[in-house]
C-alpha cells in the first residue's frame, strides 16, 4: 500500500520510484541516469567547442591570408589553439621549412621546395590527427545511444518477472500486487529513452559538423600547398 501511495496524485516521484525499488531495478535505473547524465556532459561540451573553434578558425584563416610572414603567424598559432587549421599549418609550416633548399643559379632567388609531395603527406597526417582530435568522445555518445534501450529493455524484463513473483507470492493478482514490478519495468523502458534519444540526435549532429570541418580542413590543405607553390617552386 506504500508503494501505491508513490503512484497516487498526478505522477511518479522518479526518486521514490528508485529507493523503493530492487537491488536489480535499481542498479538498472542508477545506469541509465549515469548515462543520461553524461551524454549530456558531452553533448554540452562539443557543442561550445565546436562553436568556439568556428570562430577562432574564421579568425585564423583571415590573419593566414593577410600575413607575408609564415613565421611570424608561426609565433602567433597560440592565439588560435582552438582551430584545427593550426594543427594543419604547423605541420605544413615545418615540413616546408625542411623540405626548402638554395635555389639553383644566382644568388637572392627564392628557395624551392624539394618535394611538394612530402607536403602533402604531412598535411594528410596533419588532417588525420585534427579529426580525431575533434572525434574525441563521440564514441562514448555511440555507444550510450545503442547500449541504453537494451539495458532499459533488461530492466523492463525484470520488471515484469519480478510482478509475477510477486503474483506467485501473494497468491492473487490484484493492481497492488503487480504495480511495483511493472511500475520499475515501464519507468526503466522510459529512462532506456530518455538516454539514447538525445546522444543518438546529437551523435548524428556531430558528425554532420565533422564532415563540416573535414571540408574545411581539406580546403586549408590546398589553399596552403597553393600558397606554398607560389612561393617556393
Amino acid at each position: 500500500m506504500a508503494y501505491m501511495g508513490l503512484m497516487a496524485g498526478q505522477g511518479v516521484n522518479l526518486w521514490e520510484v528508485v529507493l523503493h525499488a530492487g537491488t536489480v531495478a535499481r542498479v538498472v535505473l542508477l545506469i541509465l541516469g549515469a548515462f543520461s547524465i553524461t551524454s549530456w556532459v558531452i553533448i554540452v561540451q562539443k557543442a561550445i567547442l565546436l562553436s568556439r573553434s568556428k570562430g577562432v578558425t574564421d579568425s585564423f584563416r583571415a590573419v593566414f591570408r593577410k600575413t607575408t610572414n609564415w613565421g611570424e603567424l608561426k609565433g602567433r598559432a597560440g592565439e588560435f589553439t582552438m582551430s584545427p587549421l593550426v594543427g594543419l599549418f604547423t605541420a605544413g609550416f615545418s615540413e616546408v621549412n625542411y623540405q626548402l633548399r638554395p635555389a639553383p643559379g644566382p644568388a637572392g632567388q627564392k628557395p624551392q621546395i624539394k618535394s611538394m609531395e612530402a607536403v602533402e603527406r604531412c598535411l594528410q597526417r596533419a588532417s588525420v590527427v585534427e579529426m580525431g582530435r575533434m572525434e574525441n568522445y563521440l564514441g562514448i555518445l555511440a555507444t550510450i545511444a545503442a547500449v541504453s534501450p537494451f539495458v532499459g529493455l533488461f530492466g523492463t524484463v525484470w520488471g515484469i518477472i519480478d510482478a509475477f513473483h510477486g503474483i506467485g507470492t501473494a497468491g492473487n493478482a490484484s493492481l497492488a500486487t503487480v504495480a511495483p514490478g511493472i511500475s520499475e519495468a515501464l519507468v526503466a523502458t522510459a529512462l532506456g529513452l530518455v538516454a539514447a534519444i538525445p546522444a543518438l540526435m546529437a551523435y548524428n549532429f556531430f558528425q554532420g559538423q565533422l564532415k563540416h570541418w573535414q571540408t574545411e580542413l581539406d580546403d586549408f590543405s590546398l589553399e596552403f600547398i597553393g600558397v606554398s607553390e607560389r612561393n617556393f617552386t
